[in-house]
This record gives C-alpha cells, sequence and structure tokens, in this order.
C-alpha cells in the first residue's frame, strides 16, 4: 500500500476514532492493531519506528518534552540502538538544561563521543540503525563499523559570525559527520568520495538522501564550500534537505 493510500486510511481512522468509541468500547484496542508501526498517530514513538510523516510528527513533539524524549532513548539504549550517559547540565552563554553523551550506536563506534541534545541522540539512533547501518550492507557488502564526525555541542553563531543567530551546534542539536568506516577497512570520507562516480560515493548519496527524513534538517557538500567535507544534521526545521 502506498503512502497516500495510508495518509487516506490513517484520516479515516482517526475521524473513526471520534464517532465509534460510544458505540463500541473495544475501538482502541482493534484500531491500533490495524495501522502499521510508523503510521498509527496513538501509540508512542520508538526507536524502530520508519520514518514516515506521523513518526516525524512524534519526533517534533518529544523535542518539546524532554522527560518523554529521554523515556524513549532509554527504550532505544534497551534495545541496543545507543549507548549514553547523562552529564550534569549545563549553563553559561550556552545552556544545555537536559544533555545526554552518545558513545556509540549499537554496533557501530564513534571517533569519539559527543554531546547532544535528547532529540538529536534519538534520531541519530534512527538514522544508523535504520539506514546507515543496512545501507553499508546492502550497497556495499560490508557491516558500518564507525561513523567519524567533527563534533556536535559549540557555543558559537552560524558561521562563526559576530552578528549572526546562535548555531544549532549552541544548543548540542547538530551532528557533523564526516566519513563512515567499514568492517573490510574502508572508509568513506565525504570530501573524497562525495564528487566521485563510485559504490562509496553512492552509498554516501543515498545516505545522506535517507538523513533528511530523521532530521529537522541534512546540509551536504552541495549546499556550500563550508560542509564540502561533512554532513551537517540538525534538528531544526522539518524535512530541510540541501
Amino acid at each position: 500500500m502506498g503512502r497516500k493510500t495510508w495518509v487516506a486510511a490513517v484520516a479515516v481512522l482517526a475521524a473513526a476514532a471520534v464517532a465509534v468509541p460510544r458505540l463500541y468500547p473495544g475501538w482502541k484496542p482493534w484500531l491500533m492493531a490495524q495501522i502499521p508501526p510508523g503510521y498509527n498517530p496513538f501509540t508512542p514513538l520508538t526507536v524502530d519506528d520508519p520514518p514516515t510523516f506521523i513518526t516525524r510528527f512524534k519526533l517534533r513533539a518529544v523535542q518539546n518534552d524532554p522527560e518523554a524524549c529521554l523515556r524513549v532513548l532509554a527504550q532505544a539504549r534497551d534495545r541496543g540502538r545507543i549507548s549514553f550517559t547523562r552529564p550534569a547540565p549545563m549553563g553559561g552563554k550556552c545552556p544545555l538544561p537536559s544533555p545526554v553523551r552518545v558513545t556509540r550506536f549499537g554496533d557501530v563506534a564513534l571517533s569519539s563521543s559527543f554531546l547532544a541534545s535528547c532529540p538529536l541522540a534519538l534520531s541519530s539512533a534512527m538514522f544508523v540503525s535504520q539506514a546507515a547501518a543496512p545501507q553499508a550492507t546492502q550497497q556495499l557488502g560490508s557491516r558500518l563499523t564507525r561513523i567519524d564526525h567533527l563534533g556536535s555541542y559549540a557555543c558559537r553563531n552560524i558561521y562563526h559570525r559576530e552578528n549572526a543567530r546562535l548555531s544549532e551546534h549552541a544548543t548540542a542539536e547538530a551532528l557533523d559527520v564526516a566519513a563512515f568506516r567499514l568492517a573490510d577497512g574502508r572508509t568513506l570520507s565525504v570530501l573524497k568520495q562525495w564528487p566521485q562516480a563510485t559504490p562509496a560515493a553512492d552509498y554516501l548519496h543515498q545516505v545522506f538522501s535517507q538523513s533528511c527524513r530523521f532530521f529537522g534538517n541534512a546540509l551536504g557538500p552541495d549546499y556550500n564550500a563550508a560542509h564540502a567535507n561533512h554532513f551537517h544534521l540538525g534538528m531544526r526545521g522539518f524535512g530541510v534537505c540541501r
């Protein structure tokens, strides 16, 4: 069933949810059972939900509810999708009231741990487990073992400009990914492989395209020269992909 069909189905079921309860007290369990994960507006968000429009609305909702986000992130840890710690809140010019420190994504290591807001950590775990890792096996025949990044939290303005607004990095809501390393020893560098016509480049383009479904914005080498060597994966916006 296509996306448009599911949109119509969800709309019909949502309308039924308003009218049916008085006639059929057992409507809710039945209704939930009919809608697949990712299209069910009545079920809680999980790290394994596909990045549908319903999932993205749920992700947006937990951005404004830190405790709800942390519950989903704890569940993701229990499912082996992410490892993280809870450092103390940070004050100052760029405060982080509820930060997490991500140390790995399941079997995928990191070049170093990074500070993140809970929403960034959750979206990143979904991106790695549903896109970056499986695509490496499917397209390149080798397991993704490590992601190299250029950092997340940095208390600065956009492009370090004095009169610009604060960057997403100032709130730990963006991660800059520079390369993907595979079990067979290959390193897929955004700077080196992106412009090429190779399977490695195809992987990078595919993974970047898929990242747009998990984050509020995804900026890559085709956006401007400042992003030639990395993917900027951030939480602002809604499906901005450049």
